[in-house]
């Protein structure tokens, strides 16, 4: 537990809110050191199988706390990237944010570095780095632009200007739009769906889809074998799911 988050454990399900309110959950050195250790945690433990990221009632995370930097504070990086996530590339187990309110710089950036996304109405998304003389470096652009494509993703990052929930739905970085509010419990039930399927299916699926974009023949990433489905193919949980199906119950996933 940290000052800068809130992390509860609910049966498989880890669930993170950042806590830093009175800078509108912007994020300092402290506080990612911090998310660096939650996430170290969730990777690490076999329990653990789905996670959700969520913020305040009206900012999911205004990024980088500049005026932290301004004042004076420690400066400096982590070395799995803002939020403990953005520059953290092997983390094969899925994340779903939680979005309520305003998610903008660093914030978006995590933001587009979960695998779902739940966005309440009023959520609004931005990389204002440019309006500042900055760039959006913590992987936002290159996750953009991969996301939505390139003259889209431009037409984000070049102006700065703030996306609605609504259209990022039809952009295609939001997966499921929720009431005012409401993102946790879209969030949670969406977690609920995922966590009845075989959590290292999940990984593997997981795994598969994000080395796959990095290999631009298709038809090498279809004969790659990736070690993550091996790991599946030869777990109880390969043979379970089969034989659950066969015998028309719910699979008793072991997770190994």
């Amino acid at each position: 537990m940290s000052e800068y988050c809130k992390v509860e454990r609910e049966g498989a399900l880890t669930i993170v809110t950042l806590t830093r309110p009175e800078r509108r959950n912007a994020l300092h050195v402290e506080a990612n050191e911090a998310l660096q250790e939650v996430w170290d945690d969730y990777a690490a433990d076999p329990d653990q199988h789905v996670a959700i990221l969520t913020g305040g009632p009206d900012y999911f995370c205004a990024g980088n706390d500049l005026k932290w930097q301004a004042e004076g504070g420690r400066v400096g990086g982590v070395r799995s990237g803002f939020a403990g996530l953005c520059y953290r590339f092997d983390l094969d187990k899925p994340i779903i944010a939680a979005v309520n309110g305003i998610a903008m710089g660093g914030g978006f950036e995590t933001v587009l570095n979960c695998d779902i996304v739940i966005a309440d109405e009023t959520a609004r998304f931005a990389l204002p780095e440019v309006r500042y003389g900055m760039a959006a470096l913590a992987g936002g652009i290159h996750r953009l632009t991969r996301t939505i494509g390139r003259q889209r993703a431009m037409g984000i990052y070049l102006t700065g200007r703030m996306v609605s929930a609504a259209e990022g739905k039809d952009l295609g970085f939001v997966t499921d739009i929720a009431a005012p509010h409401e993102a946790l419990s879209v969030a949670r039930e969406w977690a609920a769906t995922l966590l009845e399927n075989g959590p290292l299916a999940l990984q593997a699926s997981k795994h598969v889809a994000l080395q796959g974009l990095s290999t631009p023949d298709i038809s090498v990433a279809c004969r790659t074998e990736y070690w993550p489905v091996q790991h599946m193919k030869q777990s109880d949980d390969y043979v379970e799911g089969p034989l659950a199906f066969a015998q028309k119950r719910k699979p008793e996933w072991k997770g190994r």
